[in-house]
């Protein structure tokens, strides 16, 4: 299933995304698709889900490691986002101006489904709810003279989410996670790349900090990161879960 939020008037409903068509579950609270259809495409699609915190894995491609001149980590880099970061599907991302290089970074989304504390990789999966596309739009500037990246990765806007929750039978082992600007690929790489796997990434964040249900975990980003100017079309596309599509503006 690839679960989308949606506003209708002033509620918030969900549905099923099919074939380009909303199923919209009745507003009775079950989660079966009912015989309401709608066009993505006239409604207000909300973040698959409503994170207290995204949890970000710096450097978990080799690729990228080299390409910021870094060392591979023996463990997992942690960083964290707030849900002042948290953008949708098709807004407009108001960036930061005055920066010589703010850059889009393709991720994969692990999105939680049941509390996660001390949990072990033989079991992470039984806290996932799904999978879903990230933007980690990053702050070079700021991001390579301090220390704890609150200017550089924590800053409004800098976490397009969506454009659904699929189920995580949708999303292949080797999903490919890819970036496009302005139409031309700028990313373009496996899940299956990465350096420390989901299980492994839940189990040593759990270790530390409870994962609650809607809780994402960006997993790092390939090789091909680049910058954003005032006006372009971003898109990530994990396959499986569909493209998170958004505009830039840089005041």
């Amino acid at each position: 299933m690839r679960r989308i939020r949606f506003h209708d008037g002033d509620d918030v409903r969900l549905g099923e995304l099919v074939d380009g068509e909303i199923h919209a579950f009745p507003n009775d609270g079950s989660r079966i698709a009912g015989e309401e259809t709608l066009d993505p495409t006239v409604v207000d699609v909300l973040p698959p889900c409503e994170p207290s915190k995204i949890v970000c894995v710096g450097l978990n491609y080799a690729d990228h490691a080299a390409e910021r001149n870094s060392e591979i980590p023996d463990r997992p880099l942690l960083f964290l986002k707030p849900p002042n970061t948290v953008a949708a599907h098709g807004d407009d991302l108001t960036l930061p101006t005055s920066k010589e290089r703010i850059d889009h970074e393709a991720e994969l989304g692990v999105v939680i489904g049941e509390p996660a504390s001390e949990v072990d990789a033989d079991d992470a999966m039984d806290h996932v709810a799904g999978f879903t596309c990230v933007n980690d739009v990053s702050n070079r500037d700021d991001q390579d003279v301090e220390q704890n990246w609150v200017r550089g990765k924590a800053f409004d806007d800098s976490a397009p989410i969506g454009p659904v929750l699929a189920t995580p039978d949708e999303v292949p082992a080797d999903a490919s996670v890819t970036c496009r600007v302005n139409g031309e690929t700028t990313q373009d790489s496996t899940r299956d790349q990465f350096i420390f796997d989901v299980p492994e990434l839940v189990a040593e964040i759990t270790t530390y900090v409870t994962l609650e249900p809607g809780d994402v975990i960006s997993t790092g980003t390939p090789a091909g990161v680049g910058p954003l100017s005032d006006g372009d079309e971003v898109e990530i596309e994990v396959e499986g879960v569909g493209t998170l599509r958004n505009t830039v503006t840089i005041p």
